[in-house]
């Protein structure tokens, strides 16, 4: 290094100062605080920094929230490796400090760290060394009752009489020195000195923001319903009535967000036909996300579905059976768009004078105009975009899937997420976006409060193991919430179309116990629909673009059950619900993979087993990381699975297991210890 560039590296720092405490490496924390981090109501978020100054001193750090009203809340921090109450030795710690807050309230908090030199917690501990030593001297109390003094000076009444009295007995010389300083370190002693600690040459952290969400947005079970396809008879165009008569069914198997397609008009220039054909027939019903015609665009229900009191009946008889209403926000526009009449500004036009139509090559989508971010009308497009949200609000909806927000402006969705959620904090947002993984992570920091995955492509262990710790084990779990959906109206992948009920049962168990938030495109994975067109990850006789006739009352070739047990399984276990404590086990088997969740307070252990192979038995041992799971060395463990059933007990870390995809694919266990065996 030159002498210029440490003279240029040191140009902020203020010569003679006696700031010597460092807060580094805040978290939560998304990019150095240029976006909020993500909380749940009722959800503890740990506080967690690296503080650290030169010398033995002990420190002392709080860390300050402001909720969104602007109440303030303190809380002390604490040397990660020490208990509370205890002075570590110097040197000993690992200068981690941890505090635990738990938000009571949605919408934008803020916390700031403050950290200084703690003297009197610095004289304590020297002095308390000394008395176990018998080297502690007057003239050592003595300067421990000048410290304490000070502190008085600060308090009032009762609590500066008690430090006062205090500071006398340091030089209370009918009492042993050993016992003076012993005085300093009870309990009430510590509370007052911390209260009235002048916190002298303090350091603070920058500001930092945390966006509390509700609970749904941390845990939620997802079903996809095309509603023109929910009618009883075959060939009729399926209604909101007819989807309330169907939602029984879907509560019944422990769905608690029923997620609804585009229900707009939608256009007929250049109408898709069945399986994506140029041209449809007559009576052929077009994509739903060919959004709008001559009855409307984003604002309007198509009159096939029913009435706009049809769908308040929809979304109330939903939130009666324990369910929310989703929608889906598809910001494109048929040709017959009111827009595109109104706005002709907001869509590309190509030399010729057309307007550009949305292609994915070699896939082109003639009846789908892509908006122009980049119109000098933007301002105006921005706003109408945000009152689409607006509207659906009004009319009761509070989830909204989004169609491909990676192909949208992105300071437009940080703009109108954020205003949509200051005004209603209670809106959750479902990026479909299944793009590049750091495109993915900058929606999510944008505002999007949940997204989908590439779970449904993870198919082997190491690929599922390691994507799932670069979600829950690195920087991206202070923003990211992962939603797990095996398969989608435009998604049937290869292990879905050729591995039958074992496999299907298979990606089920791991997309409901991977993640807390999953869902499915739910008829056609509850009856294992699984015919696709050559060549490609789709669905023949794609639903996007022809009514289907669903018999999801038929149970013989149904997942409706087994569906059920897991959704049940999710909701009875609080470990369940939450991502952060995911840890694989070992397997001497790649055919198998184990993977553990802890509930926050450790009491909750489920450990899922998964038999990766849907045509042959596997076998292996689990090498359970007893450490993980809260449980000391050698424990002995009940097992109950509460999915395939039986109950099992295991001793120390190293056991058998065997499975049968045929049977069952799947362990989902309840473990406890017995015999003693207590956590860790």
């Amino acid at each position: 290094m030159t002498l210029g560039s440490a003279v240029k590296r040191g140009v902020d720092v203020k010569v003679g100062t006696r700031e010597r405490v460092v807060i580094q490496r805040v978290r939560p924390n998304v990019l150095e605080g240029r976006y909020p981090a993500k909380g749940t109501v009722d959800r503890p978020v740990d506080v967690i920094a690296h503080i650290l100054a030169d010398g033995h001193d002990l420190l002392a750090a709080v860390v300050t929230f402001t909720d969104p009203s602007g109440q303030d809340t303190e809380l002390a921090l604490e040397q990660a490796d020490s208990r509370p109450g205890e002075d570590p030795e110097p040197g000993t710690g690992n200068d981690t400090w941890l505090a635990t807050f738990t938000p009571e309230q949605t919408g934008l908090h803020t916390f700031r760290i403050t950290a200084w030199i703690d003297p009197v917690a610095t004289w304590r501990r020297g002095a308390l060394l000394k008395a176990a030593a018998g080297t502690l001297e007057e003239v050592d109390l003595a300067i421990g009752a000048d410290l304490i003094t000070r502190y008085a000076r600060r308090a009032r009444g009762s609590e500066a009489a008690e430090l006062r009295a205090l500071a006398a007995t340091l030089t209370d010389p009918t009492l042993a020195p050993s016992e003076r300083a012993r005085h300093t370190a009870e309990e009430r002693a510590r509370q007052l000195l911390a209260r009235h600690d002048p916190r002298t040459n303090r350091v603070r952290s920058a500001v930092l923001e945390l966006w509390v969400d509700r609970e749904r947005a941390a845990f939620s079970t997802w079903y996809e319903l095309f509603p023109r396809s929910a009618s009883t008879t075959p060939g009729r165009h399926g209604t909101f009535r007819d989807v309330i008569d169907r939602l029984a069914h879907v509560a019944g198997m422990g769905f608690d967000v029923l997620y609804l397609p585009p229900i707009h008009p939608i256009g007929t220039t250049h109408r898709k036909g069945r399986n994506n054909a140029v041209r449809a027939t007559p009576d052929e019903p077009g994509s739903p996300w060919a959004i709008g015609s001559t009855e409307g665009g984003h604002d309007a229900i198509h009159p096939a579905l029913g009435t706009r009191e049809d769908f308040r009946a929809l979304v109330a008889a939903t939130r009666d059976h324990g369910m929310e209403l989703a929608l889906d926000i598809a910001f494109q526009c048929s040709p017959d768009h009111p827009w595109v009449r109104e706005h002709p500004q907001w869509f590309r036009a190509r030399p010729d004078g057309t307007i550009q139509y949305a292609e994915n090559p070699p896939k082109r989508y003639q009846d789908i105009y892509p908006l122009d971010f980049e119109t000098e009308d933007a301002p105006a497009l921005w706003q109408a975009l945000r009152d689409v949200f607006t509207h659906w609000i009004g009319e009761g909806v509070r989830i909204f899937r989004v169609d491909n927000p990676h192909t949208k402006s992105l300071p437009f969705w940080e703009w109108c997420l954020t205003s949509l959620r200051s005004e209603h904090p209670d809106c959750i947002f479902l990026a479909e976006a299944f793009t590049r993984p750091k495109v993915m992570y900058e929606l999510s920091m944008r505002g999007f409060t949940q997204s989908y995955t590439y779970f449904t492509w993870r198919t082997h262990r190491h690929e599922i193991e390691d994507y799932y710790r670069e979600l829950f084990h690195s920087d991206v779990v202070d923003h990211f919430r992962p939603n797990s959906w095996p398969n989608t109206p435009d998604i049937l992948t290869p292990q879905l179309e050729h591995g039958g009920r074992p496999m299907y049962v298979q990606r089920l168990v791991l997309a409901a116990t991977l993640t807390a938030n999953y869902g499915m495109y739910g008829p056609a994975f509850e009856l294992m629909w699984s015919a696709a067109r050559p060549g490609v990850e789709e669905y023949l006789d794609n639903e996007k673009y022809e009514l289907k006739h669903w018999d999801a009352d038929r149970r013989e070739d149904s997942l409706a059950d087994v569906i059920g047990t897991i959704n049940r399984i999710r909701h009875a276990h609080p470990a369940l619900q939450q991502d952060r404590t995911l840890h694989f086990h070992p397997v001497d088997n790649d055919r198998l993979i184990a993977y553990s969740k802890t509930d926050l307070s450790g009491e909750d252990r489920v450990l899922v087993v998964v038999n990766l192979d849907h045509e042959h038995t596997q076998a292996g041992t689990v090498h359970l990381d007893l450490g993980a799971l809260r449980l000391p060395h050698g424990a002995t463990l009940e097992l109950v699975d509460e999915f395939g059933g039986g109950t099992y007990h295991w001793q120390g870390s190293a056991n058998y297991v065997e499975l049968d995809p045929h049977l069952h694919p799947a362990h989902v266990f309840a473990l406890r210890p017995v015999d003693g065996g207590a956590a860790a």
